[in-house]
């Protein structure tokens, strides 16, 4: 590509950002104009056509100047009165912001809106444009209203406007980033934020030896004070003082540098956390980027239905995370139509009822209470909670009985259940089968919540509950086989302790019953293959999950409270990693693995099916488990290092876990190893020089080495093996398997026979 061609794409993706700026402005203004008389609406429409025609003709698209030619001579007769912009117009000009947007889109394709079937179909659509401009069945305005329009702005005030929109596009000025470099940054940003908090520990660290040395000070005052008076040599004494006078030297020293540190430790911690925030806040764009073009979809379904239909937006300033905003268009779409062919009821019903021909459907985002919460209300028809009641019974989900005993928030959840709908006749808007349970389903991967609610005659409320940023999570954090895990809270039911004794057996299988129903018990350390979960003297600890038609109680060893965690992403080159969905770190620099609930509980589902569930033990009284072979891992991924400790430790391994090469040899130096698996590339120290270490020291050569490599070529595999390694595994090829089985290959099973 030549410095034309990309002269020439830049051009061309400099028209699309303004085609899709503008006619975002045109569409707002036109559905502005068709509900009431709005001047400054006419006014913003006349000048977005104005500018795209500008650009358009820059990049030399011609039919995007032919088509806004036209819109524009729409709106300056619209302005002088000389026409009415009505449904019927309205309707056409929308034709051309749909057009325009097509042309934009497609625009490096100049033969098609050239010559092709695109221009007849521009051609179509000035043709129809022209002859409504000649036609007067809309009713014109009074000339002197549409005069005022016309002149309604004196020209100092518009240059007065243009002078502070050129301020504020100088101080606003909108960059293109990707979303991995934002992603790259909050991670940092997080990683630096939990680093900031080791310092107050080693502050104290510090803190403990000031107090250590002052010991030394007084026993060598106490220890000069004693020879003094057994005439000890002057020499001898003068030496003691001089180590008094040392000690108080860095005594003097260390108390500076603690208050230097202290100080620090302030700064640094504020500093993370603002570029913490700063960082999130880089992240968020306003719900208006979202809810674009909702309006006209909502008025366009209204008129296919033959209902007249507003849609009220409020908060467009909200700020909601990038990725969940990118998530949140089908089921925000999903529940306009639903209110729109469910909720909304024809004019003629609803003058019966009392209210107004037009409906209207509220869309109101807002944060709450740390949250985002989105509601989309109608004032429609609601639903009918006994006809709700009926069709439940009739597809057998519940009896009548306890069909008769649900409350109405119990009955409005039934709306959530696969497949789930009020409607028997298929229609394109709905009725198809695909009901609410669609917008449940991708709230539960965002981790959000729905609500429903129902006033009969009055209408429906959804409520959505969402974490303002995926990048943090409110989690459960527990202890599972002696490891912290962490449950997402959007996806924890309850927590419990329940007695031994309420343990019962049903169909071969243990229960316990809760709110009049029987929930499986299923022990969490099973499904992560991690060590057994110990039960307390008090009870067995429960994470309940899952949803009406499946819930279970997961056994864990402790409950630890909730926490706030920065979600760290796991390295893609690992793939999937079952059960797991992300890690993190805590505060202390403790790393700690994200359940994914979902997958855990198509685990269960598997283990139920092939009849292999275990029975929840009661641990407290079992004999302790031998000592099992330690195996030191030396990885500077985070990922890497997580995942070779979770299947060693499944297998009963006792695993230490080391950042790089240094961090390994001091642990070799100070604790017993049995097996040492190290990757090869890392900072301070990498996996040939440690290899090199160990089989060049006397007392740790017998020590088996195993490499742990990204690399696979042949001369990086002889480089490892001729440093001294005894095996040579390439991630590439890495399986859980594969590592176990190299593993025991090396040192054996984890416990001795």
């Amino acid at each position: 590509m030549n410095a034309d061609d990309m002269r020439d794409a830049s051009m061309l993706d400099l028209f699309r950002l303004e085609v899709e700026t503008q006619v975002q402005v045109m569409s707002s203004g036109l559905l502005a104009i068709e509900r009431s008389a709005a001047p400054e609406e006419l006014e913003a429409c006349m000048r977005a056509a104005h500018s795209i025609k500008g650009a358009a003709r820059i990049v030399g698209i011609q039919a995007g100047v032919d088509v806004t030619h036209v819109m524009e001579d729409c709106f300056v007769s619209a302005q002088q009165g000389k026409i009415r912009l009505g449904p019927r117009r309205i309707d056409q000009l929308l034709q051309g912001v749909d057009l325009l947007q097509r042309i934009a889109k497609s625009a490096e394709d100049l033969q098609l809106w050239q010559t092709g079937s695109g221009r007849k179909e521009i051609e179509v659509f000035l043709q129809g444009l022209h002859d409504s401009l000649l036609q007067d069945d809309d009713h014109v305005r009074e000339p002197e209203t549409m005069q005022a329009v016309a002149t309604g702005q004196p020209e100092s005030s518009a240059a007065g406007d243009m002078q502070a929109q050129e301020k504020i596009e100088t101080s606003d000025r909108m960059l293109r980033v990707t979303a991995a470099h934002l992603n790259q940054l909050v991670s940092l940003s997080g990683e630096s934020l939990v680093e900031s908090r080791w310092l107050p520990a080693f502050n104290q660290s510090l803190l403990h030896l000031k107090r250590l040395q002052q010991s030394a000070a007084q026993a060598v005052d106490i220890l000069h004070d004693t020879l003094r008076d057994n005439s000890l040599a002057s020499a001898q004494l003068k030496a003691l003082q001089d180590s008094r006078q040392q000690i108080d030297a860095c005594q003097k020293v260390l108390a500076e540098r603690l208050s230097e540190l202290e100080l620090f430790e302030r700064r640094n911690s504020s500093r993370a956390q603002r570029l913490y925030d700063q960082a999130l806040a880089c992240r968020m764009r306003p719900f208006a980027d979202r809810v674009v073009g909702y309006d006209r979809m909502v008025r366009d379904l209204g008129r296919s239905l033959g209902k007249q239909v507003r849609l009220e937006i409020s908060g467009e300033t909200t700020q909601v995370d990038r990725d969940i905003l990118e998530q949140l268009d089908a089921p925000l779409v999903h529940l306009l139509r639903n209110a729109l062919d469910h909720g909304i009821e024809p004019a003629p019903q609803r003058r019966l009822a009392g209210k107004a021909d037009e409906g209207v459907i509220t869309l109101n985002a807002r944060h709450h209470a740390g949250l985002l919460q989105i509601t989309v209300s109608d004032d429609g028809n609601g639903i009918d909670l006994e006809q709700l009641r009926v069709s439940i019974v009739a597809r057998g989900l519940v009896d009548n009985a306890t069909a008769a005993r649900l409350s109405d928030t119990e009955l409005l959840h039934f709306l959530l259940l696969p497949g789930f709908s009020m409607r028997d006749t298929v229609t394109e808007i709905s009725g198809r089968g695909v009901g609410l349970d669609v917008v449940h389903n991708m709230l539960k991967r965002m981790r959000g919540t729905i609500q429903i609610f129902s006033e009969s005659g009055r209408g429906m409320r959804f409520q959505l509950q969402l974490p303002l940023t995926l990048s943090l999570v409110r989690s459960l954090l527990v202890s599972i086989g002696g490891e912290p895990y962490a449950f997402p809270l959007a996806y924890v039911n309850r927590t419990m302790i329940v007695a031994k004794e309420q343990i019962e057996w049903l169909e071969g299988r243990q229960h316990f019953t809760f709110e009049g129903r029987q929930i499986g018990l299923v022990a969490a350390s099973q499904i992560l293959q991690s060590g057994e979960s110990a039960s307390s003297e008090d009870g067995i600890a429960l994470v309940v999950i899952g949803d009406m038609a499946q819930t279970f109680g997961l056994q864990v060893d402790r409950l630890l409270g909730e926490h706030m965690l920065v979600v760290q992403p796991l390295d893609t080159r690992l793939g999937k990693i079952k059960d797991v969905a992300a890690a993190a770190l805590m505060e202390d620099g403790t790393p700690v693995l994200i359940l994914d609930v979902e997958d855990m509980l198509h685990s269960v589902d598997k283990l139920i099916a092939h009849g292999q569930l275990d029975k929840i033990h009661d641990s407290s009284s079992q004999q302790q488990v031998q000592a099992s072979k330690r195996v030191l891992v030396v990885d500077d991924s985070l990922t890497v290092r997580e995942l070779e400790r979770k299947l060693l430790s499944s297998r009963g391994y006792t695993v230490r876990i080391a950042v790089d090469g240094m961090d390994g040899w001091n642990a070799l130096r100070s604790e017993p190893f049995d097996l040492v698996i190290t990757d090869i590339d890392m900072p301070r120290m990498d996996g040939i020089e440690l290899v090199t270490l160990i089989k060049n020291n006397l007392q740790l050569k017998a020590i088996p080495v195993m490499i742990v490599s990204y690399k696979d070529r042949q001369e990086d595999r002889q480089r490892g093996l001729e440093a001294g390694a005894d095996y040579y595994l390439a991630k590439a090829s890495f399986h859980d398997e594969t590592l176990l089985q190299a593993v025991e290959d090396l040192i054996g099973e984890a416990h001795e026979s």
